[in-house]
């Protein structure tokens, strides 16, 4: 592995730096909570250095030619294929990830690089809009300027990539703040592929810190002109409101209750091979796995038994031995909220189809069936290998169900009639839906983001570079203008 002693400082202005805070903090390893390593925080005032750093290298990143862009992104992607191994490996110590979800994890971080190397010439191409014969009408994308990017835990990785990628090819300079948690692999190994490519100083810095060290710093600060934060529903709207008062842009993919329909002609051997799929990657710590499977009555008894004797048998323990589907949860305090859920859930009279258990920092699968949509267990983002099975008694009952929550993030419906399955994928209320497959997709061309409390805003080219970057109109009048006064 990386010599971590690089790697856990925050990278400010192109070099690697101590933190000036009195306190560390030690990242662990969620399996067994060893310490993986120890990080000194970042101050408060080396934030606000920070954003004024970047403001500084923005100016001249955002001249940079189309060539040099492309060049520091093809280079930096090139080091993440050099060194998959080592940084598959960090995600699995890091995150407790199994070794497929960081291998996952590994290949979209660098699909969205690889996709921003394709609109890095997106900036300054002049659109020209009809107007009269005595006056041009030309268009810009500019640059936005500084960008604020704040990732969570679940998947580090790409989930920073994704900002900061199309940030740096549009021109925009980036501070990055990854959650302390996972700060090796959702922040010092971009700054590293990035740093090896070539990106001038202070393009690109990331800050290893907590709130309690800077509180609101990523969003008060007055340089960044968008905050892109990935994370729960109230934070986000807390980064809304702060936002709203310091007109900021904002683009926020945050939590999602995504329904996984089963509709009454569903071939229930493959909606139950997608379920478990969709329910137990990573943990179900994903803000787009299922979170409630919704199934009409004809097929409710078949699939709740091939769905529990499936969830059964899943391999648990080791996230890096290959054979891994449940690992760990990420910490502690996660694990005890998971087990509130399920008592709760006893305690509202839902049924236990399937007991798990608690194995070190491993929670097996549970799966609760005669489960209430209108419950707490039903209408709560449950980050856990909790699955919980709704009984419709009509289509149309499934497709109300799917959209009786606060969430409108991603989305599935099952049918063998694939022309209604999308007439059907167009009535739920969410910013995706996979008919016939479940609900964990995302590709780097695709508009990934949600509706309803599930954010606002899209990621994905072209999508996200109407995100990060200002239009301009530039008017040129070729003759003299007679005005009336």
């Amino acid at each position: 592995m990386q010599t971590i002693s690089v790697l856990n400082k925050s990278y400010i202005n192109g070099e690697w730096t101590e933190g000036k805070s009195s306190r560390s903090i030690d990242i662990l390893n969620p399996y067994d909570r060893s310490v993986v390593t120890t990080v000194r925080l970042a101050s408060r005032e080396q934030l606000d250095e920070t954003f004024e750093t970047a403001k500084e290298a923005q100016k001249a990143w955002g001249k940079s030619t189309v060539e040099e862009r492309r060049a520091v992104l093809e280079k930096a992607a090139q080091y993440l294929k050099d060194h998959r191994e080592e940084i598959v490996n960090t995600i699995v110590t890091e995150t407790g990830g199994t070794v497929l979800k960081a291998n996952v994890e590994h290949h979209l971080t660098l699909e969205f690089l690889e996709e921003s190397i394709k609109y890095a010439d997106e900036i300054y191409k002049v659109k020209e809009i009809p107007g009269s014969a005595e006056k041009l009408n030309h268009i810009y994308r500019l640059p936005l300027g500084v960008i604020s990017s704040i990732s969570p835990f679940n998947f580090p990785m790409n989930l920073s990539m994704r900002t900061i990628a199309p940030a740096i090819a549009l021109g925009n300079s980036v501070v990055h703040k990854p959650d302390i948690q996972v700060a090796l692999s959702g922040g010092s190994y971009i700054a590293k592929a990035f740093d090896y490519a070539g990106l001038p100083k202070g393009v690109l810095n990331v800050v290893l810190t907590d709130i309690d060290e800077i509180g609101d710093g990523m969003l008060t600060n007055p340089i960044p002109k968008l905050i892109s934060f990935t994370g729960s529903s109230a934070v986000g709207r807390h980064i809304g409101a702060i936002a709203g008062q310091n007109l900021k842009r904002v683009a926020l993919e945050l939590g999602g209750n995504c329904p996984f329909v089963v509709l009454s002609d569903a071939d229930v051997d493959q909606a139950v091979n997608a379920a478990i799929f969709g329910k137990f990657i990573h943990q179900g710590q994903i803000c787009m796995i299922i979170n409630r499977i919704i199934v009409h009555q004809d097929k409710y008894d078949e699939f709740v038994e091939k769905f529990v004797a499936r969830a059964k048998a899943l391999a648990y323990g080791d996230p890096s031995n290959p054979n891994t589907v449940i690992g760990p949860l990420v910490n502690e305090t996660q694990l005890v909220k998971a087990l509130q859920y399920i008592e709760d859930a006893k305690k509202e009279g839902a049924t236990v189809a399937l007991e798990g258990e608690r194995v070190g920092n491993v929670l097996t699968p549970y799966v609760f069936t005669n489960v209430n949509n209108s419950s707490k267990l039903a209408q709560t983002e449950l980050f856990a290998p909790i699955a919980t099975i709704i009984k419709a008694e009509t289509d149309n009952e499934a497709i109300e169900i799917a959209n009786d929550t606060a969430y409108g993030l991603s989305s599935a419906i099952f049918t063998s009639d694939l022309a209604r399955g999308e007439e059907l994928a167009l009535q739920i209320d969410s910013g995706m839906t996979h008919v016939n497959d479940q609900t964990v997709n995302d590709a780097p061309n695709i508009p990934f983001g949600g509706n309803k409390a599930s954010g606002l805003g899209r990621f994905g080219n072209p999508w996200v570079v109407e995100e990060f970057t200002v239009t301009k109109w530039v008017s040129v009048q070729t003759t003299n203008r007679q005005y009336p006064f």
